[in-house]
């Protein structure tokens, strides 16, 4: 559903010349999301991970490096193909409540309003936006406006609003971000519904452990690249209830790793190191003239 190859953001600061400075976003990127998939992906502000959520969602274009949704090249999107693709395509959620959604329509309103713009008929819409609401579990607030909902409540109506016209890969920017605990867990609860019932691939920004931690797959992103992958067991629980997780350093195409900063603070691993190929292994040594253990 999802693949990433390579790929590079930079942004310029400044009008001309020697007044503008480049900054890189995205460090030479890979990641493949395949269909149906479930996946929060997590890192540390200024990691890059709002530039490929923007890129993604059609609002933003690669510098270099290639980004694939559904088999559609998003470097190439111009004009209509690019309003096709986000209106059909990829469905968005926002952290902020408020933004999914206008203040002065209803919550069935506001779902059909993006089949509008499809052109789907009207009729449809009526039924599509009370399924969506159904399945949300948020039905009798069909006809409430915004103001008169809970953050919970207008979270899932966003999702709905998000889900109006099929979207093969659903985006999350920190959905829970500004939710209790409880609130949180029932909108996980219903991106849990929209992946499971309707198919839909959903990728999650997250920094709430309570979402990445219940997910078969979390991402990490670190100067611009993926760093690490943590795949859970959904057969496994931990004492807690937490699914059984194995964290693995994610290996790019042409050999690069990120080795965890508590790693390398530790064994004093900067600069350089040495590697010895063992006959299932690959040994990383400080730079001394004898390693020690």
């Amino acid at each position: 559903m999802v693949l990433c190859e390579n790929l590079v953001r930079i942004f310029r600061t400044g009008t001309r010349g020697r007044d503008g400075v480049e900054v890189q976003a995205l460090q030479g990127l890979d990641l493949a999301v395949r269909e149906g998939e479930l996946l929060a992906l997590v890192g540390a502000s200024g990691s890059g991970k709002s530039t490929l959520l923007g890129i993604l969602a059609g609002l933003d274009s690669p510098s270099a490096g290639t980004a694939e949704v559904a088999g559609t090249d998003l470097g190439t999107l111009k004009g209509r193909a690019r309003t096709a693709y986000r209106r059909r395509t990829v469905g968005t959620i926002q952290q902020q409540t408020a933004a999914n959604l206008l203040p002065y329509l209803t919550a069935r309103e506001n779902v059909q309003l993006p089949m509008g713009y499809a052109g789907v008929p009207r009729r449809r819409r009526a039924a599509r936006a009370g399924e969506l609401l159904d399945l949300m579990g948020i039905a009798a607030a069909a006809d409430r406006t915004p103001a008169a909902l809970s953050g919970g409540e207008q979270q899932r109506v966003a999702i709905a609003v998000a889900l109006a016209n099929e979207p093969r890969l659903l985006l999350a920017d920190e959905p829970t971000g500004e939710l209790d605990t409880a609130t949180s867990e029932e909108i996980f609860g219903a991106l849990r519904t929209a992946n499971g019932e309707l198919g839909t691939t959903v990728l999650i920004v997250t920094h709430d452990a309570l979402v990445a931690d219940q997910v078969r797959r979390t991402v990490r992103i670190r100067d611009g690249r993926t760093a690490t992958e943590v795949l859970r067991r959904t057969d496994a629980t931990g004492a807690d209830g937490a699914l059984a997780a194995q964290e693995y350093t994610v290996l790019d195409r042409v050999g690069r790793l990120q080795l965890p900063r508590e790693f390398t603070e530790s064994l004093g691993l900067a600069h350089r190191v040495r590697l010895v190929l063992e006959d299932d292994h690959i040994e990383v040594w400080p730079d001394r003239d004898r390693p020690h253990r």
